[in-house]
């Protein structure tokens, strides 16, 4: 099955993290993020997001597990999923996007699979999720 929407960040909060002892050309962050969803994919998530990252150039890394609550193509419930990416300046590469296994409740329990994200010229920020529920979900729906 396939779920897609757009997405908001409607808060970016800092976290303070002690000095890492080694000292890198890209300094290290951790903040917590929440977004809003809307379309097949529709509801709010609550991130833990680490990055490597300079401003000034947009070169980095991110690392980010988010915990999702709302439906995907009308199945209301919540899970787990993590993803990074690289960020050379404009374009996205080695990215990794996971569901997060044993992690659904409701009618998102037993979901597996994986999924994108992406960002338009215009600043829309876009995710899909390929996700498959267990047989026993799959033929309560």
């Amino acid at each position: 099955m396939r779920a897609s929407g757009t997405f908001k960040v409607a808060d970016f909060t800092p976290a303070p993290v002690p000095a890492p002892g080694i000292e890198t050309a890209v300094p290290v962050g951790v903040a917590t993020m929440e977004k809003t969803y809307e379309g097949e994919v529709a509801g709010r998530s609550a991130t833990l997001f680490t990055a490597a990252y300079d401003q000034g150039t947009g070169v980095g890394t991110y690392v980010a597990m988010e915990s999702f609550e709302g439906s995907l193509g009308g199945r209301a419930g919540a899970f787990n999923f993590a993803h990074s990416a690289t960020t050379l300046g404009t374009d996205r590469e080695s990215e990794f996007f996971v569901i997060v296994p044993g992690s659904g409740t409701g009618a998102l329990a037993g979901i597996t699979g994986s999924g994108g994200m992406a960002i338009d010229a215009d600043g829309t920020h876009r995710v899909w999720f390929e996700y498959d529920l267990d047989a026993q979900r799959t033929s309560d729906a």
